[in-house]
């Protein structure tokens, strides 16, 4: 039976300066159904559903709903027809109750409220679609995926029917996936539309009904979820197959080797929501990956800033190279040699307003300057950009393009291509893979895979527990500021490691 479609976008187009972010699109949104959104990086994804939402307008190009045009200019345009977006950051006031934020977000809001009324719609949808949040519980208390859950009963409980959802698994263990999919096939039952973009294959062929491809700002095909192939769309994001990432060794390093790193009986501050860490004892080898797997704000952050200096220790010791550095700066721990691979690459470690050879020539001004500092060897800050860009095999937007108007996934390639230019000794990588395309991701694992078995030591801090089995040497999990436990890949599932993230209990959870 023909259906038409909830949503139609037709010849969708949006420039940036040097950048055509959406050439001509075409795409149709169906109630009922779950539609992925996928794409190498700079491909247009999420500056589509931007423009769906009303944070960008469009150069051109036309949005029907139910087949009348509409004309969406700002988010409250969107939430007026219909449409929410949860994004990768949520938006909360973390003292404040479940229900207290829901409040705030609904556009029928009272002068006087009945909060009563408003907990009584909050438990009935929650129960409807499996939410299992307490309305009375403060935010800070929850978990990322019940956080993720109450952004999704606002935007139920303010009446949207079309939901976009930008990386929605990011942060989740993977139990905690399984029940966001769940939710997902709650919702579709009702006939509400799903948008969601993702990088991670498996989740997309695991519960999309629908799969649009996008590349180089146009839709490459559109192919339903049950005849697609991981194989198939590859070939549709890249035009060819992609070789693996190179994965572990199958190997430790040799036990003679000294540490590269060293914490001892580590103790920080505890600000705001972040988990300051507890008596944390870690160590990272010559030609070791550590990674490091835990539920976002439970002291991933915290660990890898007072390895570089960035968070300062209350109690404890570091060494770095068999050195006392407890009291360096974080410029003094940079020079020895330490990369760093932010979370937040635009807002750590760039300039926006700098073009991208500048925030190169940033990194170490000293190498790169001349005349006692009046002047810059643009050249080498080229010829070493692209020689780690080469290495690497990621392209990017011309030298002189500032940085700000890159993709973030073209931002995080240039952080990357910059750290390792200088062949680190210890690299502290957070979200290292975060945004990037399967192409771009698996190059990013292969020089970490080099670097390790060419003896650097790498902190590799990520949410995506495919990869750190995958990379890892070893795995330690950290909940509420502590390593709660420890292990090989090969000895640990990833059911094991998600209870632990989450501070759950499991069956036969293995850990040193």
């Amino acid at each position: 039976m023909n259906r038409s479609p909830l949503l139609t976008l037709r010849s969708m187009t949006k420039s940036f300066p040097g950048v055509l972010a959406n050439d001509h699109v075409d795409l149709d949104i169906y109630g009922g159904e779950v539609h992925a959104l996928l794409g190498e990086n700079g491909a247009g994804k999420s500056t589509l559903m931007k423009i769906l939402y009303g944070f960008y307008r469009p150069d051109s190009g036309e949005i029907r709903l139910n087949g009348q045009p509409v004309h969406i200019r700002s988010p409250h345009d969107a939430r007026q027809f219909r449409i929410g977006m949860v994004f990768q950051d949520f938006v909360q006031i973390p003292a404040m109750t479940v229900a207290e934020n829901i409040t705030l977000f609904l556009p029928d809001l009272p002068f006087v409220l009945n909060q009563a009324s408003i907990i009584k719609r909050i438990e009935e949808v929650s129960e409807r679609y499996g939410f299992k949040v307490n309305p009375h519980a403060p935010v800070w208390r929850l978990s990322v995926g019940e956080r993720q859950k109450v952004e999704v009963l606002k935007l139920l409980l303010a009446d949207a029917r079309i939901l976009i959802f930008d990386e929605p698994t990011r942060s989740l263990a993977p139990h905690e996936v399984d029940g966001l999919f769940q939710v997902f096939a709650n919702l579709k039952r009702d006939g509400y539309a799903l948008a969601f973009i993702t990088h991670k294959m498996k989740e997309v062929l695991a519960c999309a009904d629908r799969i649009t491809v996008m590349r180089r700002g146009k839709v490459a095909g559109t192919i339903k979820g049950s005849e697609a192939t991981e194989s198939s769309l590859i070939e549709l994001m890249f035009g060819k197959q992609i070789e693996e990432a190179l994965g572990r060794r199958g190997e430790t390093p040799a036990d003679g080797r000294k540490p590269l790193l060293e914490l001892k009986g580590v103790n920080t501050r505890s600000e705001g929501m972040a988990w300051g860490l507890k008596d944390v004892h870690l160590i990272i080898k010559p030609g070791e990956i550590v990674g490091v797997a835990g539920v976002s704000g439970n002291g991933q952050k915290e660990l890898g800033d007072v390895v570089l200096g960035l968070e300062k220790c209350t109690k404890g010791v570091k060494y770095l190279h068999g050195e006392k550095y407890t009291d360096w700066s974080v410029a003094q721990v940079r020079e020895s040699g330490v990369a760093f691979i932010p979370e937040d690459p635009l807002g750590m470690a760039a300039f926006p307003w700098l073009s991208v050879q500048e925030n190169m020539a940033m990194v170490n001004t000293r190498m790169y300057s001349k005349q006692g500092g009046l002047s810059m060897d643009w050249q080498a800050v080229r010829s070493d950009l692209q020689a780690s860009l080469e290495r690497l095999e990621f392209n990017i937007p011309p030298f002189y393009v500032p940085l700000g108007f890159l993709s973030g996934g073209n931002i995080q390639r240039m952080i990357l291509a910059r750290e390792m230019a200088h062949h680190p000794k210890l690299i502290i990588a957070f979200y290292p893979t975060r945004g990037l395309d399967v192409q771009s991701a698996n190059s990013a694992r292969r020089i970490l895979s080099t670097s390790r078995d060419q003896g650097a030591g790498i902190l590799l801090i990520s949410e995506d527990l495919g990869e750190l089995f995958n990379l890892s040497d070893r795995l330690v999990v950290m909940f509420q500021g502590r390593i709660v436990g420890e292990s090989t890949p090969q000895e640990i599932s990833m059911n094991e490691v998600g209870y632990l993230m989450t501070g759950s209990k499991g069956e036969n959870k293995k850990s040193d």
